[in-house]
């Protein structure tokens, strides 16, 4: 049996890298090693990136989206319609819908979805603070992914906020809509995607 073994530094840094999601033992030693072999000052810098991560940022106190200041510059915007709240799982999905420039209201992040098979419920989620932003809210957008868990974080955020003792009656709650994307095949289409498609019709 062979008695080499890799540096110490190498091994804790496959393994750091074993710890992020979609990693594997075999893409965390490619990382590891297509690093090795970059110049210092890139590794400095990526290092220091790493740091600035958490150094310079926070999570805004009303929306919990990430950004470089509290409150972010979407909860900071005045000319953003107070009346729409669109609840999404993640920082990221804030920013596709930015992008769409479709909607204009204001964002309530998760970070999550709620997945009982991850130990992830209710509790670990920024989710039962939704109450505290109600007021002068007309419509809810349940902007949760199209899985099974953001299925069920959807269907509790509703159940929720009914039995909640808060003014929920006057407000509206929609689903986002899910179908075919543009440019789309109807025959390549899953079952699901097709199911979401017909209930999200619209007149023409």
């Amino acid at each position: 049996m062979s008695s080499i073994k890799l540096p110490r530094a190498v091994t804790d840094l496959v393994d750091s890298f074993e710890k992020l999601p979609g990693v594997g033992p075999k893409s965390a030693q490619r990382l590891v090693f297509y690093l090795l072999h970059n110049p210092e000052r890139e590794l400095e810098s990526f290092a220091e990136n790493l740091l600035k991560l958490k150094k310079n940022t926070v999570l805004c106190e009303q929306c919990h989206n990430v950004s470089e200041t509290n409150p972010c510059p979407i909860c900071a915007d005045e000319s953003r319609d107070d009346s729409m709240l669109c609840i999404v799982e993640q920082p990221l999905d804030v920013l596709a819908l930015e992008r769409s420039d479709a909607y204009k209201g204001r964002y309530h992040v998760l970070h999550g979805s709620i997945a009982p098979l991850n130990n992830i419920g209710p509790e670990q989620l920024y989710l039962h603070d939704i109450v505290k932003r109600l007021e002068g809210v007309a419509e809810i957008v349940l902007a949760t992914n199209p899985t099974m868990e953001g299925e069920a974080t959807a269907l509790y955020i509703t159940e929720y906020l009914t039995q909640a003792s808060v003014p929920t009656t006057e407000i509206v709650m929609t689903r986002i809509g899910h179908g075919l994307p543009i440019g789309a095949d109807i025959e390549y289409a899953d079952g699901m995607t097709l199911s979401r498609a017909l209930e999200g019709r619209r007149k023409v």
